[in-house]
């Protein structure tokens, strides 16, 4: 489904947070790798697409209401074959309902369980006099913990896109710190790029955030999403 209509979709049901997976169809179509994730409404249904994308998978809960998944028991991960997948879509299902029983839930998101890399967060806002803005840094809990970001204007140039991901105090990490692989900062400052043209071009977007984005030496890949739209 195209950007649009997903963005539509959510408007005509009164939302403003798109779910994790319209979530990374959208930035999909912006040009940014994400990790494969679809949705399911049955236990059969989530056994196929786990066959279809391959184990080990990830199980979680789609619901509006639902902001911490894992403390709801709301995500399952590591889930190597079909009877670990619908047993993890009962439980989920079954935690959810006994947590917030008048939550609306949309299914269940399987998706690829990626491979551990060096984690970091790509994001952006809305600035009220400058529109919008892109943020980098360290991602997972590191964000919260070392608040060390960096910051740019949209649009950005290929330039803006290189400087910003050397900007923060954490670079040495992404370079490859006392042996450790270093990071693809092409791909990344690609992913950085394509992010800003995209929102140059939807100013219907308020805010977003990918978090964890894994890096690799070879590639990148975004394990979660978030976006959040415009009031109209």
């Amino acid at each position: 489904m195209a950007s649009s209509d997903l963005i539509s979709k959510a408007r005509s049901e009164g939302r403003l947070l798109l779910t994790e997976v319209e979530s990374k169809e959208l930035l999909k179509e912006a040009g940014i790798p994400v990790v494969e994730t679809k949705l399911a409404t049955s236990k059969e249904e989530a056994t196929k697409i786990a066959e279809s994308i391959g184990f080990p998978v990830v199980l979680k809960i789609i619901s509006p209401e639902v902001v911490h998944k894992s403390d709801m028991g709301g995500v399952r991960i590591g889930l190597n074959d079909a009877s670990s997948v619908a047993e993890a879509y009962d439980s989920i299902m079954s935690s959810i309902k006994n947590a917030m029983p008048s939550a609306s839930i949309h299914g269940i998101s399987v998706q690829k369980m990626a491979d551990p890399g060096t984690e970091v967060i790509i994001g952006a806002s809305t600035d009220p006099q400058f529109g919008h803005v892109v943020m980098f840094g360290m991602g997972g809990v590191l964000v919260e913990v070392l608040k060390d970001v960096a910051i740019k204007l949209v649009p950005l140039t290929p330039r803006d896109a290189h400087s910003i991901v050397r900007e923060i105090k954490s670079f040495p990490i992404l370079e490859g710190y006392r042996g450790a692989p270093a990071s693809d900062l092409g791909k990344l400052e690609e992913a950085i790029l394509n992010l800003s043209n995209y929102l140059e071009n939807h100013k219907e977007i308020r805010e977003l955030d990918l978090n964890p984005v894994f890096c690799y030496p070879n590639g990148i890949v975004a394990v979660d999403a978030r976006v959040v739209l415009e009031e109209n």
